[in-house]
Order: structure tokens, then sequence, then C-alpha cells
């Protein structure tokens, strides 16, 4: 484990582990990387080009929130895609595919995985539609937006809590890798690990969606949870999440009715398991690096955030 954590990040390293990357651009500090990584997609950025920060100034997610963090105590990264063949209705996967990267790099990397409880309690897992959590907490953010849609480039930012201790975080249900005891703590290795698994994730997409969609619904916290849905237009919807269709779509059999509804967007709660499931956590959510709600795959800029109130 790296002795400083906040040490400033090794450039030549990170890059070094990334040979699959067209261009990886390492800087201390910036305002937003995905602010920095959009206007390059109209110079003709080339598919996998990526930023990587210790510190963001202007951090931004959902409904323009803010975020600030220590500097050096999280990593932020914005990586370019441009899925050919991927057709238009499908790229609101995106968000997914990077949620389900960070819970990869987050166990082969930072070294955390396992059981919170005798019940069988995963420690870490995703929150439909892309919050991860771990040991019940939001532990990053993930904010992905579209520069084009055909051809296809989207931009997907991610920032993870890496050394912040209790008293730094922004909002009490967020986490971070320290906090959870994870062994590897080295920024440069983590930022490198998360672009690598973001490869290989978004390739699986690209090649075999339901390899992926397969590998995202056994990560998925939220199934065989009882949920409340903050519907679009105040409504509101009460019951057990059932599954996840291929297009991302969360299903919910109504506790009343028993009647099946599929949910494209909506702020998503876990209230408790069924049959010994993991409840995980109320939060804020998808755009704001908080706790637990989403809007849905639907949503290009889905996700958390690359900034927020929670991250």
């Amino acid at each position: 484990m790296n002795a400083d954590p906040r040490k400033p990040l090794d450039a030549d390293a990170i890059r070094a582990a990334l040979p699959n990357w067209n261009r990886v651009d390492v800087v201390e500090s910036t305002g937003s990387t995905n602010a920095d990584l959009l206007p390059q997609v109209k110079e003709g950025a080339a598919d996998r080009v990526a930023i990587v920060a210790s510190e963001q100034t202007a951090g931004r997610g959902r409904l323009s929130r803010t975020w600030t963090a220590p500097p050096g105590a999280a990593i932020a990264v914005s990586a370019l895609f441009r899925p050919e063949g991927v057709p238009p209705t499908a790229l609101g996967l995106l968000p997914l595919v990077s949620g389900l990267a960070v819970v990869d790099m987050v166990r082969a990397v930072a070294g955390v995985d396992g059981l919170a409880d005798d019940e069988g309690t995963p420690r870490l897992g995703l929150k439909w539609p892309n919050d991860v959590l771990l040991d019940g907490r939001k532990l990053c953010g993930i904010l992905v937006e579209a520069a084009s849609i055909d051809p296809p480039a989207l931009v997907a930012g991610i920032g993870v809590n890496v050394d912040l201790r209790e008293d730094e975080l922004p909002v009490p249900h967020a986490m971070s890798l320290a906090l959870a005891g994870a062994p590897e703590l080295d920024r440069g290795k983590l930022a490198a690990g998360l672009l690598d698994a973001l490869d290989k994730r978004e390739r699986q997409w690209r090649a075999d969606p339901a390899a992926m969609m397969a590998d995202y619904r056994a990560n998925c916290l939220t199934l065989g949870t009882v949920v409340r849905v903050e519907l679009p237009g105040g409504k509101e919807l009460v019951g057990e999440a059932v599954g996840v269709r291929e297009g991302g779509e969360l299903v919910v059999r109504a506790a009343e009715s028993g009647e099946e509804h599929v949910v494209t967007a909506g702020d998503v709660r876990h209230l408790r398991p069924v049959d010994g499931g993991y409840a995980g956590g109320k939060g804020k959510g998808p755009g704001d690096y908080g706790g637990g709600k989403g809007k849905g795959p639907g949503d290009y800029r889905g996700g958390a955030g690359e900034g927020g109130d929670g991250r």
C-alpha cells in the first residue's frame, strides 16, 4: 500500500499500464475532467482518450450540483468512447458499464470484496442504475455525457473517494476506500486499474451486451430488495425489484397489486431486503455522488455524476 496516498500521481506509470488507450493526460488539478475532455471530441479526439486528475475545483453532476474534496484524496477520470455499431437506443447503457468497471477495479486493485455480515450481505455492489455501494455507502459517482449521438461519442466521468477521512466526507452516506480498509490506496494504480476495467467492460458491451448485462445483474444489490421509486410526475412505486431488462430498465413488482412495472427513470431507494437480500442505504444518488437514487439507463447524463455532494 502506498505510504502516502495523497502524493502526486505518477503520470508515466499510469500511461505505461494502459497500452490499449490512445492517450492519457494526467494532471494534479483541473476544474472538471468532463469539461476538459468534451471539447476535444469536436477537435477529433480518438476513441479511448482519457484525463486523470487528483483534484477537481469545479466538479459537477446532475442538476448542476458541485463537488469538492481535499487535494489528493480522490481520483477523477474522464474517458472518451466512440462506440461504433452500438445503436442510439443502447447508448444509455454506458453508465451501467461504467459502474460495473468501478466494481471490477475495487475488487481487483483496491482489494475490497467479500461479505459484510454472516447473513451473506455483499460489501460491494451496484445500486440501480450505477451507484457503487461499499458497506452500504456510496463510494463514487458517474456522469456520462453524449458529445454526439450519430456518430456516437460519449464521455464517461468517474470520481472515486480514495483517502477521505470521516470528517472530510461531504455527506454522511458517502464512503472512501480508506474508511473501508482497502489494502491498496495508491491512486495511480487505482486510476490505471479503473481505465483498464473501463476498456474491458466497454469492449464486452460492444461485443456481447447480453454477457455484460448478466454480469451487471450478478453485481446489482437492488435485485431482491424492496424499493421505493419516486417516479416522474410525483408518483411513487413501492415493491420488490425483481429484474433488470436487457436495455437496463428496472422491473419492480408492486407490493399492493403484484403487478410488474418497468422503470426507465426514477429515484430509487432501498427499503429492506427480501429473504436475506441486501437492503443497501438511502441517499441522494446519480448526479450528486451521494447515496442512492438514480435516473435510469436512458439518461446519457445518467449516473451519479462527475461531481456532486457525496462523491
